[in-house]
Protein backbone atom coordinates (compact mmCIF):
# COMPACT_ATOMS: atom_id res chain seq x y z
CA UNK A 1 0.00 0.00 0.00
CA UNK A 2 1.46 3.60 -0.95
CA UNK A 3 1.54 6.67 1.00
CA UNK A 4 2.69 9.14 -1.28
CA UNK A 5 2.89 13.11 -0.17
CA UNK A 6 4.85 14.86 -2.51
CA UNK A 7 4.05 18.97 -1.52
CA UNK A 8 5.01 21.23 0.89
CA UNK A 9 8.07 20.22 2.52
CA UNK A 10 7.89 16.27 1.09
CA UNK A 11 9.48 17.92 -2.14
CA UNK A 12 12.58 18.22 -0.23
CA UNK A 13 13.24 14.75 0.35
CA UNK A 14 11.93 15.51 4.04
CA UNK A 15 9.31 13.43 5.81
CA UNK A 16 7.22 16.42 7.23
CA UNK A 17 5.99 14.43 10.76
CA UNK A 18 3.96 17.47 12.06
CA UNK A 19 1.90 17.82 8.81
CA UNK A 20 1.40 13.68 9.48
CA UNK A 21 0.41 14.34 13.05
CA UNK A 22 -1.73 18.12 12.13
CA UNK A 23 0.28 19.88 14.73
CA UNK A 24 2.49 23.13 14.28
CA UNK A 25 6.22 23.27 13.98
CA UNK A 26 6.17 24.38 17.70
CA UNK A 27 4.05 22.41 19.04
CA UNK A 28 5.39 21.10 22.77
CA UNK A 29 5.43 17.83 23.72
CA UNK A 30 2.43 17.16 26.10
CA UNK A 31 0.28 17.92 22.84
CA UNK A 32 1.47 16.36 20.41
CA UNK A 33 1.07 13.03 22.55
CA UNK A 34 -2.60 14.16 22.88
CA UNK A 35 -2.65 14.58 19.27
CA UNK A 36 -1.38 11.45 18.59
CA UNK A 37 -3.63 9.47 20.56
CA UNK A 38 -6.87 10.95 19.23
CA UNK A 39 -5.87 10.11 15.71
CA UNK A 40 -5.13 6.74 16.88
CA UNK A 41 -8.36 6.27 18.03
CA UNK A 42 -9.67 7.15 14.85
CA UNK A 43 -7.41 5.12 13.07
CA UNK A 44 -6.59 1.85 15.05
CA UNK A 45 -8.68 -1.19 13.48
CA UNK A 46 -10.57 -1.89 17.20
CA UNK A 47 -11.82 2.17 17.47
CA UNK A 48 -11.96 3.28 13.64
CA UNK A 49 -15.69 4.57 12.28
CA UNK A 50 -14.67 3.85 8.32
CA UNK A 51 -17.65 1.88 7.10
CA UNK A 52 -15.61 0.70 4.00
CA UNK A 53 -13.23 -2.47 4.67
CA UNK A 54 -10.66 -0.91 2.41
CA UNK A 55 -10.88 2.18 3.96
CA UNK A 56 -10.47 0.75 7.33
CA UNK A 57 -7.64 -1.64 6.63
CA UNK A 58 -6.12 1.24 4.98
CA UNK A 59 -6.34 3.39 8.11
CA UNK A 60 -4.87 0.20 10.22
CA UNK A 61 -2.13 0.64 7.50
CA UNK A 62 -1.46 4.27 7.80
CA UNK A 63 -1.52 4.15 11.43
CA UNK A 64 1.37 1.78 11.66
CA UNK A 65 3.47 2.24 8.64
CA UNK A 66 3.06 6.45 8.99
CA UNK A 67 1.84 7.48 12.03
CA UNK A 68 3.35 5.87 14.55
CA UNK A 69 7.08 6.53 13.05
CA UNK A 70 5.99 10.10 13.14
CA UNK A 71 5.40 10.06 16.91
CA UNK A 72 8.98 8.23 17.10
CA UNK A 73 10.44 11.42 15.90
CA UNK A 74 9.13 13.76 18.71
CA UNK A 75 10.01 10.11 21.16
CA UNK A 76 12.95 9.59 20.64
CA UNK A 77 16.09 11.53 21.54
CA UNK A 78 18.58 10.44 18.52
CA UNK A 79 15.61 11.01 16.33
CA UNK A 80 14.63 14.26 17.17
CA UNK A 81 18.44 16.40 17.32
CA UNK A 82 18.56 14.54 13.49
CA UNK A 83 15.08 15.85 12.75
CA UNK A 84 15.51 19.50 13.90
CA UNK A 85 19.15 19.75 11.88
CA UNK A 86 17.16 18.93 9.13
CA UNK A 87 14.41 21.45 9.70
CA UNK A 88 17.49 24.02 10.05
CA UNK A 89 19.18 22.65 6.83
CA UNK A 90 15.97 23.13 4.91
CA UNK A 91 15.22 26.58 6.54
CA UNK A 92 18.15 28.00 4.65
CA UNK A 93 17.74 25.96 1.77
CA UNK A 94 13.71 27.62 1.17
CA UNK A 95 15.28 30.99 1.44
CA UNK A 96 17.82 30.58 -1.70
CA UNK A 97 15.35 28.76 -3.45
CA UNK A 98 12.42 31.00 -2.92
CA UNK A 99 12.13 32.24 -6.17
CA UNK A 100 11.42 28.78 -7.49
CA UNK A 101 9.06 27.44 -4.65
CA UNK A 102 5.50 27.03 -5.90
CA UNK A 103 2.69 27.44 -3.30
CA UNK A 104 -0.59 25.28 -4.70
CA UNK A 105 -3.18 25.68 -1.50
CA UNK A 106 -4.96 28.77 -1.00
CA UNK A 107 -4.23 28.93 2.95
CA UNK A 108 -0.75 29.16 2.38
CA UNK A 109 -0.56 31.51 -0.26
CA UNK A 110 -2.53 34.18 2.46
CA UNK A 111 0.36 32.75 4.74
CA UNK A 112 2.91 34.10 2.17
CA UNK A 113 1.68 37.85 2.90
CA UNK A 114 -0.40 37.70 6.36
CA UNK A 115 0.43 40.29 8.18
CA UNK A 116 0.28 38.88 11.60
CA UNK A 117 1.64 35.32 10.00
CA UNK A 118 2.32 33.34 13.62
CA UNK A 119 -0.84 33.63 14.12
CA UNK A 120 -2.48 32.82 11.32
CA UNK A 121 -0.26 30.55 10.49
CA UNK A 122 -1.30 28.46 13.97
CA UNK A 123 -5.45 29.25 13.11
CA UNK A 124 -4.73 27.21 9.17
CA UNK A 125 -2.98 24.57 11.06
CA UNK A 126 -6.03 23.97 13.24
CA UNK A 127 -8.33 24.23 10.80
CA UNK A 128 -6.86 21.91 8.56
CA UNK A 129 -6.36 19.12 11.34
CA UNK A 130 -9.74 19.39 12.65
CA UNK A 131 -10.85 17.05 9.64
CA UNK A 132 -7.90 16.07 8.92
CA UNK A 133 -8.59 11.70 9.64
CA UNK A 134 -12.17 11.73 8.64
CA UNK A 135 -11.86 10.36 5.38
CA UNK A 136 -9.07 8.41 3.45
CA UNK A 137 -9.00 11.48 1.18
CA UNK A 138 -9.56 14.54 3.38
CA UNK A 139 -6.21 12.74 5.02
CA UNK A 140 -3.99 13.33 2.06
CA UNK A 141 -5.57 17.14 1.05
CA UNK A 142 -4.68 17.98 4.62
CA UNK A 143 -1.03 16.79 4.98
CA UNK A 144 -0.39 18.19 2.02
CA UNK A 145 -1.81 21.88 3.08
CA UNK A 146 -0.21 21.61 6.43
CA UNK A 147 3.02 20.80 4.65
CA UNK A 148 2.71 23.99 2.38
CA UNK A 149 1.56 25.84 5.38
CA UNK A 150 4.45 24.79 7.42
CA UNK A 151 7.40 25.31 4.47
CA UNK A 152 5.75 29.39 4.42
CA UNK A 153 5.98 29.48 7.91
CA UNK A 154 9.34 28.19 7.81
CA UNK A 155 10.84 30.52 5.06
CA UNK A 156 9.44 33.94 6.86
CA UNK A 157 10.64 32.61 10.14
CA UNK A 158 14.39 32.07 8.37
CA UNK A 159 14.35 35.54 6.72
CA UNK A 160 13.88 37.13 10.29
CA UNK A 161 16.66 34.62 11.48
CA UNK A 162 14.48 32.43 13.72
CA UNK A 163 16.30 29.66 11.87
CA UNK A 164 14.26 26.01 12.04
CA UNK A 165 11.77 25.07 14.81
CA UNK A 166 12.59 22.79 17.37
CA UNK A 167 9.92 19.61 17.51
CA UNK A 168 8.06 19.56 20.64
CA UNK A 169 8.60 22.57 21.89
CA UNK A 170 7.50 26.51 22.00
CA UNK A 171 9.11 29.01 19.50
CA UNK A 172 9.60 32.55 20.23
CA UNK A 173 7.05 34.92 19.09
CA UNK A 174 7.98 37.36 16.63
CA UNK A 175 6.50 40.59 15.54
CA UNK A 176 6.35 41.63 12.11
CA UNK A 177 8.15 44.47 10.86
CA UNK A 178 10.48 45.68 8.08
CA UNK A 179 13.21 43.83 9.37
CA UNK A 180 11.59 40.58 7.48
CA UNK A 181 12.92 42.51 4.21
CA UNK A 182 16.27 43.08 5.57
CA UNK A 183 16.98 40.05 7.56
CA UNK A 184 17.01 38.03 3.83
CA UNK A 185 19.97 40.06 2.82
CA UNK A 186 21.67 38.62 5.36
CA UNK A 187 23.25 35.64 6.74
CA UNK A 188 20.61 33.37 8.91
CA UNK A 189 21.94 31.35 12.08
CA UNK A 190 19.73 28.52 13.03
CA UNK A 191 18.83 28.20 16.54
CA UNK A 192 20.42 25.97 18.82
CA UNK A 193 18.05 22.57 19.31
CA UNK A 194 15.78 22.56 22.32
CA UNK A 195 16.39 20.01 25.05
CA UNK A 196 15.13 16.52 23.95
CA UNK A 197 11.79 15.67 25.32
CA UNK A 198 11.02 13.18 28.01
CA UNK A 199 11.73 9.26 27.13
CA UNK A 200 8.11 7.97 26.53
CA UNK A 201 7.31 4.27 25.66
CA UNK A 202 7.17 4.13 22.45
CA UNK A 203 3.70 3.48 20.46
CA UNK A 204 3.52 -0.26 19.16
CA UNK A 205 3.73 -1.84 23.31
CA UNK A 206 1.39 -4.63 23.82
CA UNK A 207 -0.47 -2.09 26.44
CA UNK A 208 -0.96 0.66 23.96
CA UNK A 209 -4.16 -0.35 22.59
CA UNK A 210 -5.58 -0.34 26.29
CA UNK A 211 -4.37 3.05 26.54
CA UNK A 212 -5.81 4.24 23.65
CA UNK A 213 -9.29 2.89 24.54
CA UNK A 214 -8.78 4.06 27.96
CA UNK A 215 -8.58 7.76 26.82
CA UNK A 216 -11.44 7.42 25.14
CA UNK A 217 -13.05 6.69 28.07
CA UNK A 218 -11.60 8.97 30.04
CA UNK A 219 -12.72 11.76 27.78
CA UNK A 220 -16.22 11.20 28.43
CA UNK A 221 -15.21 11.18 31.93
CA UNK A 222 -15.82 7.28 32.05
CA UNK A 223 -13.26 6.65 34.95
CA UNK A 224 -14.49 3.06 36.03
CA UNK A 225 -14.37 1.98 32.40
CA UNK A 226 -11.11 3.54 31.78
CA UNK A 227 -9.43 1.82 34.70
CA UNK A 228 -10.47 -1.50 33.82
CA UNK A 229 -8.57 -1.02 30.70
CA UNK A 230 -5.81 0.74 32.36
CA UNK A 231 -5.24 -2.53 34.59
CA UNK A 232 -5.85 -4.71 31.39
CA UNK A 233 -2.53 -2.94 30.12
CA UNK A 234 -0.23 -3.11 32.77
CA UNK A 235 -1.01 -7.05 32.98
CA UNK A 236 0.66 -6.96 29.89
CA UNK A 237 3.40 -4.03 30.43
CA UNK A 238 3.65 -3.74 33.98
CA UNK A 239 6.01 -1.14 33.77
CA UNK A 240 4.12 1.28 31.05
CA UNK A 241 4.70 4.79 32.44
CA UNK A 242 1.99 6.41 30.29
CA UNK A 243 -0.79 3.58 31.96
CA UNK A 244 0.30 3.78 35.35
CA UNK A 245 -0.22 7.80 34.96
CA UNK A 246 -2.81 7.51 33.33
CA UNK A 247 -4.82 5.16 36.05
CA UNK A 248 -3.66 7.54 38.68
CA UNK A 249 -5.29 10.54 36.92
CA UNK A 250 -8.26 8.08 36.95
CA UNK A 251 -8.35 6.96 40.33
CA UNK A 252 -7.62 11.44 41.67
CA UNK A 253 -10.82 11.94 39.54
CA UNK A 254 -12.47 9.10 41.54
CA UNK A 255 -11.36 11.21 45.08
CA UNK A 256 -9.57 8.14 45.84
CA UNK A 257 -6.24 10.29 46.41
CA UNK A 258 -3.69 6.96 48.02
CA UNK A 259 -4.29 4.67 44.83
CA UNK A 260 -4.21 8.08 42.64
CA UNK A 261 -0.42 8.94 44.78
CA UNK A 262 0.54 5.45 44.56
CA UNK A 263 -0.04 5.00 40.57
CA UNK A 264 1.62 8.16 40.45
CA UNK A 265 4.71 6.96 42.22
CA UNK A 266 4.64 3.66 39.63
CA UNK A 267 4.52 5.68 36.83
CA UNK A 268 7.55 8.24 37.46
CA UNK A 269 9.26 5.42 38.92
CA UNK A 270 9.72 4.25 35.44
CA UNK A 271 9.96 7.77 33.31
CA UNK A 272 10.89 10.92 35.99
CA UNK A 273 9.20 13.29 33.48
CA UNK A 274 6.04 11.48 32.63
CA UNK A 275 3.62 14.35 31.89
CA UNK A 276 0.32 12.82 33.37
CA UNK A 277 2.12 11.80 36.44
CA UNK A 278 3.21 15.26 36.95
CA UNK A 279 0.13 16.71 36.18
CA UNK A 280 -1.36 14.30 39.00
CA UNK A 281 0.91 15.15 41.39
CA UNK A 282 0.70 18.70 40.91
CA UNK A 283 -3.47 18.32 41.59
CA UNK A 284 -2.97 16.10 44.96
CA UNK A 285 -0.35 18.90 45.74
CA UNK A 286 -3.04 21.37 45.49
CA UNK A 287 -5.68 19.31 46.91
CA UNK A 288 -3.30 18.48 49.76
CA UNK A 289 -3.04 22.83 50.47
CA UNK A 290 -6.84 22.80 50.45
CA UNK A 291 -7.37 20.34 52.84
CA UNK A 292 -5.04 21.92 55.46
CA UNK A 293 -6.86 25.24 55.00
CA UNK A 294 -10.00 23.62 55.99
CA UNK A 295 -11.52 23.98 52.23
CA UNK A 296 -12.07 20.61 51.69
CA UNK A 297 -14.69 18.08 53.02
CA UNK A 298 -13.86 16.21 56.41
CA UNK A 299 -12.02 12.70 55.57
CA UNK A 300 -11.73 13.96 52.23
CA UNK A 301 -7.62 13.08 51.28
CA UNK A 302 -7.16 12.82 55.19
CA UNK A 303 -5.77 8.89 54.59
CA UNK A 304 -3.48 10.33 52.25
CA UNK A 305 -2.15 13.44 53.74
CA UNK A 306 -2.42 12.71 57.23
CA UNK A 307 -5.84 14.63 57.83
CA UNK A 308 -7.41 15.56 61.61
CA UNK A 309 -9.78 13.00 62.54
CA UNK A 310 -12.97 13.73 64.60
Amino acid sequence: MSFEMTKGLFKYDFIDQHAILGIPLDAEFNDIRKRYMKIARRLHSDTCSFEDPADKNWANQFLSKVVNPAYNKFSKESDRKEYNLLLATISKRLVKEQAKMQIESAAAKQLATAQNWEEAYKTAVSKLALKQYESVEETQQAIDQISELNMVYLLRKERLGGGGVAAGSPAKATTPSSTEKTAAATPATATPAAPPPPKVEPPNTLADPYCRRAQGFMDSKNYAKASLELREALKRDPKHSQAHAMLAMCYFEQNQATMAKLEMNKALASNPEEPTALEVKKKLEQAAAKAKKGDEKPGFFASLFGGKKK
